[in-house]
């Protein structure tokens, strides 16, 4: 049975008294979590993850349950198709953004942080790496990769045949290995790194950043053409350093770090005269920060101080 609907494949009518609709809320709910972080992990978005939620819901609510043998991927079917509708859009949005774009950063429970296949999978470095498949690709790589859905429920999630879906996955799979990062690092490790950051930044300690930084480092900002960014990646721990060092002199702000536990991991939120400036979370390997990724948007820090739950299940 399909997700598309009429009375022959699956939607119905609200029961009198209310009935149905209690069944369909309670079937909803048990899945809210999951739903989200499937949504999240295609989108990069919360405000369109919201939305796709949203849509979900609707959808759902006209669905004949007494026809749905599987309400998870009944669900995991919808929401995906809602995803792949605002993923193809957000693609040309994202064409005319200002400068670089980061994923919009998720405030997460400390225990998303010990679940360590969770918390890679919506960290901001493969979350960025996720964002140069196509948007099809990006589904079944979620989807199989990340949920572990099965090849025949993805192929009825993304209009695909099953051997599709498996060459689509092979190829996917193939593309984010190269790109994401070398090797999985404890969260002790990642949260030494962040901290020692923190101190060298707070104290505008040149080398101490440069210490903290592997040569190769990647600094990412996001200002959204709403707040200064650098308009391009600054690559190499000399120029990420100096630039942090001479930019915080100019400034002349009275700068504050507060950690916190951003997309599954450590990370920094900092505020200027006590406003929210941004979040800067850390990319790990080898005891040391080869990525930084800053997000400024303002538009993308309104849910910043919201805990999210996040879930695989």
């Amino acid at each position: 049975m399909n997700e598309r609907g009429d009375a022959a494949t699956g939607t119905a009518e609200p029961m009198a008294g209310g009935g149905r609709m209690d069944q369909a809320t309670e079937a909803f709910l048990a899945h809210r979590n999951l739903l989200f972080t499937v949504a999240y992990e295609m989108l990069g978005s919360v405000a369109d993850a919201e939305d796709a939620l949203q849509e979900t819901w609707l959808r759902w609510v006209k669905v004949d349950l007494g026809q749905v043998s599987d309400q998870r991927a009944y669900l995991v079917r919808i929401i995906t198709r809602r995803s792949l509708d605002r993923l193809r859009v957000m693609k040309r949005r994202k064409e005319a953004y200002v400068g670089p774009w980061l994923p919009e950063p998720l405030l997460t429970a400390p225990d998303v942080a010990e679940e360590a296949e969770l918390a890679e999978s919506v960290s901001m470095a493969l979350m960025l790496v996720l964002e140069t498949l196509s948007p099809t690709e990006r589904a079944v790589f979620v989807l199989r990769e990340v949920f572990d859905v099965s090849y025949d429920e993805i192929a009825e999630a993304v209009g695909k045949t099953p051997v599709t879906v498996r060459q689509i996955a092979h190829r996917a799979r193939r593309h984010v290995e190269a790109r994401r990062p070398r090797e999985v690092v404890s969260q002790s490790q990642t949260r030494a790194a962040v901290e020692s950051f923190q101190r060298a930044l707070e104290t505008r300690d040149l080398q101490g950043l440069l210490d903290v930084l592997a040569p190769e480092v990647v600094l990412i900002s996001d200002g959204g053409g709403v707040k200064q960014a650098a308009p391009q990646p600054i690559i190499g721990a000399d120029k990420v350093a100096r630039m942090i060092v001479v930019g915080l002199a100019k400034a002349q702000v009275a700068l504050t770090s507060e950690p916190t536990v951003v997309n599954g991991g450590p990370a920094l939120l900092l505020r200027v005269d006590g406003e929210i400036d941004g979040v800067i979370a850390a990319r790990v390997e080898d005891a040391r920060i080869t990525g930084l990724y800053y997000v400024r948007n303002p538009r993308k820090l309104t849910r910043i101080g919201s805990e999210v739950s996040l879930t695989l299940k």
